[in-house]
């Protein structure tokens, strides 16, 4: 029936689509064939292929482009990420995930990351780097309160992917956009934001300074307060 084609037709690609790329078929930046060749290649009709494109997309598992060239149509980026964050985004507009439960998945995700030994050294400082960086970015008291909570956001991913745990990483990023909507709506007048924003730079200061000396216990400790005690500001 036409209700369930664009569903049997998204699964259909998706499955053909990670079977392709675990055979090593199909890469990162491959170019996805036609509507026409999809079509025939799995029994399914051009607008039920167009379906399925349009929900890969929105999964994050494809970048769509009109027009001509090696560029256009489908290219796979697997990118989930961005499906899952947007998701979670509908669910706390539409009051189906409250700001509680993104905290406590923080907590959980954050204090474990930060217990962790890096698998890769190298990585782990560059990202000590990078979060320096972007500490002194948030320093900048000409700085906007949006950029600053999609700094601070960005400073919590980079510092939970040193652990190397790809699953870890990969749900963090998932929840950066969810963590600078509750963030920066949770405060609405700048009089409490400048009190509160002064804390925050410090909180930031002592998590980074345990990461980069190695202080792996006391850097879960920290970040476990400062996420704690932020959403005891406005709760």
């Amino acid at each position: 029936m036409p209700s369930n084609s664009a569903p049997r037709a998204y699964q259909v690609v998706l499955d053909a689509i990670e079977n392709d790329l675990r055979s090593g078929k199909l890469e990162l930046g491959s170019q996805l064939p036609g509507e026409r060749a999809l079509a025939e290649q799995y029994g399914i009709s051009r607008a039920s292929v167009r379906d399925a494109i349009r929900i890969l997309d929105v999964m994050g598992v494809v970048r769509t482009s009109t027009g001509s060239g090696p560029n256009s149509g489908a290219v796979v980026i697997s990118n989930p990420a961005a499906g899952i964050s947007q998701a979670l985004r509908l669910h706390v507009a539409a009051k189906g995930i409250e700001v509680a439960e993104i905290v406590e998945s923080r907590i959980l995700l954050e204090t474990w990351a930060a217990q962790m030994q890096p698998r890769d050294p190298r990585y782990a400082q560059q990202v000590i780097a990078r979060t320096a960086v972007l500490i002194m970015r948030m320093d900048d008291p000409e700085l906007s309160r949006e950029e600053f909570h999609r700094i601070d956001a960005e400073f919590h991913v980079l510092l939970a992917s040193m652990s190397g745990n790809a699953v870890v990483a990969t749900m963090m990023e998932s929840l950066r956009n969810a963590i600078s909507d509750y963030v920066s709506a949770a405060i609405t007048d700048d009089e409490t934001w400048q009190s509160v924003v002064k804390i925050l730079r410090r909180q930031h200061k002592a998590i980074h300074h345990a990461y980069a000396n190695g202080h792996r216990e006391r850097a879960a400790q920290l970040l476990e307060e400062h996420i704690t005690w932020f959403y005891g500001q406005t709760h």
